[in-house]
């Protein structure tokens, strides 16, 4: 297993799996952020079905915060020793024409949204961790008898500041995700008849996910 990490092929195909991985849950996460545009009763069933089922309490939840942890890891790992590889390798290098803004930015859009996703463990992780684990309420219900998950979402956007954030965070996401999803199917070397197709649909997923998480932000604000 070491050897994998030690060469720099095997850097990039495991950073492309973490990232699969973790574009695989963003996709889960906006569902289920979506169903609260549609209807409050379907999203906090599901909220509390997925706040407290064992399988996702116990094994997902861990997994995700290791993938999310390993793929900045790996990532900081990987522009460090690119950058050290040009500052040996090239005379002059010159960024604008050999590659795009996305791609030569990607550590700066991954700490941007690393910071986001600090702000927002403290705004619905923690807050659950703390009425779950330390407060011992596993119920997900208020005082009126009614599931709580909308009531607090609706909160947490109620302020501009952070509706701003949020919004801005997703801009940052969508720059990361424009690179980052044709980068990962390089990875993994899936280059065949299907890539042109596979780009496409990157740059689809990287504009409509971040777009759907602005309006839900957005929506919850005005409403």
């Amino acid at each position: 297993m070491g050897g994998i990490f030690n060469s720099s092929v095997g850097r990039k195909f495991a950073m492309a799996l973490s990232a699969f991985f973790l574009m695989i849950f963003l996709v889960q996460h906006f569902a289920i952020n979506l169903l609260s545009v549609f209807s409050a009763d379907t999203f906090n069933e599901a909220s509390h079905f997925m706040g407290t089922f064992w399988v996702v309490q116990y094994i997902f939840q861990p997994i995700l915060i290791f993938g999310v942890i390993f793929h900045f890891v790996m990532g900081m790992v990987l522009e460090i020793r690119n950058k050290n590889a040009r500052s040996i390798g090239y005379v002059k290098y010159n960024g604008n024409a050999n590659s795009t803004w996305m791609s030569r930015n990607m550590i700066y859009t991954g700490a941007v949204i690393l910071l986001f996703l600090g702000l927002h463990f403290y705004d619905f992780w923690l807050p659950e961790i703390n009425t779950k684990f330390i407060q011992g309420d596993m119920s997900g219900t208020l005082a009126s008898g009614e599931y709580r998950y909308y009531e607090e979402l609706q909160h947490k956007f109620v302020d501009v500041w952070r509706v701003a954030l949020y919004c801005l965070s997703f801009v940052f996401l969508s720059l990361h995700l424009l690179h980052g999803f044709s980068s990962a199917f390089q990875s993994v070397g899936a280059n065949n008849k299907y890539t042109k197709g596979l780009r496409g649909f990157g740059k689809a997923y990287a504009i409509v996910i971040p777009l759907g998480f602005i309006f839900i932000a957005l929506y919850h604000h005005f409403n």
